[in-house]
């Protein structure tokens, strides 16, 4: 796939807190709905996005969560109808749009959102609310072995975009390291890679710190 160069953005989203009924009423934000008019973006995100999970969710290096909808037909054909896949936010994204993947988008690529400037810091670790947000045992697992995960923006320069805007890419990251590369390394072992690669992940600053601290665990 080629990506576009300015893709518009189908929709802005964010989630409030509440409680899964199941198991033992689990708090999480992973249920995002599209937001209307300019939106605010400030360095841990878009106005009024939640996380129920501060350790492992949200942060400056996960502002914001860009799930392409390029997937969804993929897992309607997978899974079959859903209601979460009718619609951006299924998988718990703030930014939506068609013509941008993990295998076109690099870590380290700066894209301009609205007057906001956002940068690529890492792909995302599928966790087990994706499965129980979908009432599917398996999801997570398939969101690992398919490499359809999304990934995260930390914020350079607050400011407001909406939806139709385009995301204008301005400076370009690291060749070397499409995020399907980087989630195969460093998530789901599909890939093998050298040790210097993998020195050279850890010591990058550009990558999220939860990933280079991947990175080093994994040199042993």
């Amino acid at each position: 796939m080629v990506a576009l160069p300015s893709p518009p953005v189908l929709a802005l989203l964010a989630g409030r807190v509440r409680a899964f009924p199941r198991p033992a009423a689990e708090p999480s934000a992973i249920a995002k709905v599209p937001l209307s008019g300019r939106v605010a973006i400030t360095r841990l995100g878009l106005a009024g996005d939640e996380q129920a999970d501060s350790l492992h969710h949200g942060g400056v290096d996960k502002a914001i969560h860009h799930y392409p909808f390029d997937h969804y037909p993929l897992w309607r054909e997978e899974i079959g109808a859903h209601p979460l896949l009718a619609a951006p936010g299924g998988f718990g994204e703030n930014v939506s749009t068609l013509g941008m993947t993990e295998e076109t988008v690099r870590l380290g690529d700066r894209y301009r959102l609205g007057s906001a400037l956002i940068e690529v810091s890492h792909g995302r670790q599928p966790c087990w609310k994706i499965a129980h947000h979908f009432d599917r045992a398996d999801l997570t697992k398939r969101v690992v072995a398919t490499g359809r995960a999304g990934w995260y923006y930390r914020v350079i320069e607050e400011g407001a975009a909406e939806a139709g805007d385009t995301l204008v890419l301005v400076e370009q990251g690291l060749g070397a390291w499409p995020l399907a590369r980087l989630f195969d390394v460093l998530v789901s072992g599909k890939d093998a890679v050298a040790a210097a690669d993998l020195r050279a992940l850890a010591a990058n600053p550009v990558l999220a710190e939860a990933w280079r601290m991947r990175a080093r665990q994994m040199l042993g």
